[in-house]
């Protein structure tokens, strides 16, 4: 396990298994190793009766940037497209077998932002920003987004958000149903966490089968998943993605 994500079980909140991005200094930007750490603790979570719920935290004004940009010059620079620790993490998001909540504080910003869109609820603080500038880096929306979110937030919003990149408020991410509750910011962390034991608690046969009649066929979020990736790692190997990261990296 990386010290960049902290995985544990706090012992205030039985049944929940915490996953927290640590990474303050590069504003929560996640490596490989990262999303590796993350999936196999998501995969862990579904066979383990003592974790009955997950919770994603970031830290104090920050969620999560996205991915790390130097691993995305990496794989454009070495031609090797998308890498399987982000899409096994994806694929261990989408087929998590338990509920999944999320707390955001300040920035979410590409897969940062798109990973609530298969949590089952989000609480924000009133100063957090959602923002997936995907095409101004000259790639594609990925982790399903451009399947899951046209269907919560209808064709404009998610057009606006996942092709013109605009930024989401708190708010506006909780009328286009991105979030379930904003509240101030240093209420995000216990009251994430307060959810999900609440959720950790219920009868766990019930809310399992509760939560696959709401959530519906993954396997078709996984196709979209898949489909996603091949134009992403196309886009990554693209001239116009390699000049977008270094324009970016000399910033």
């Amino acid at each position: 396990m990386t010290d960049h994500i902290i995985v544990e079980q706090p012992a205030a909140h039985p049944g929940v298994q915490l996953i927290r991005f640590n990474r303050p200094e590069k504003k929560n930007a996640i490596t490989r190793a990262m999303y590796r750490t993350m999936a196999d603790a998501l995969n862990a979570a579904n066979t383990n009766p003592g974790i009955r719920a997950t919770a994603f935290l970031g830290t104090e004004g920050c969620f999560s940037a996205g991915n790390d940009m130097n691993d995305f010059l990496g794989a454009a620079m070495g031609g090797r497209g998308l890498e399987q620790e982000i899409l096994d993490f994806l694929y261990a998001l989408v087929n998590a077998e338990k509920p999944v909540v999320s707390g955001v504080d300040g920035l979410a910003i590409g897969i940062g932002t798109t990973i609530h869109l298969h949590c089952d609820l989000t609480i924000a603080s009133s100063r957090s920003q959602f923002r997936t500038p995907f095409v101004d880096l000259a790639l594609v929306p990925e982790a399903g987004s451009s399947l899951v979110a046209p269907r919560l937030m209808g064709h404009q919003r998610a057009f606006a958000l996942l092709a013109a990149g605009e930024a989401f408020s708190a708010e506006e991410a909780k009328e286009a149903g991105l979030v379930w509750k904003v509240v101030e910011s240093g209420e995000v962390d216990s009251l994430t966490l307060a959810t999900a034991a609440k959720l950790a608690a219920k009868p766990p046969e019930a809310l399992r089968i509760a939560r696959d009649l709401i959530r519906g066929d993954r396997g078709e979020i996984i196709a979209r998943i898949d489909e996603e990736a091949r134009y992403f790692s196309a886009r990554l190997k693209s001239a116009e993605a390699r000049a977008a990261f270094e324009a970016f990296m000399r910033r």
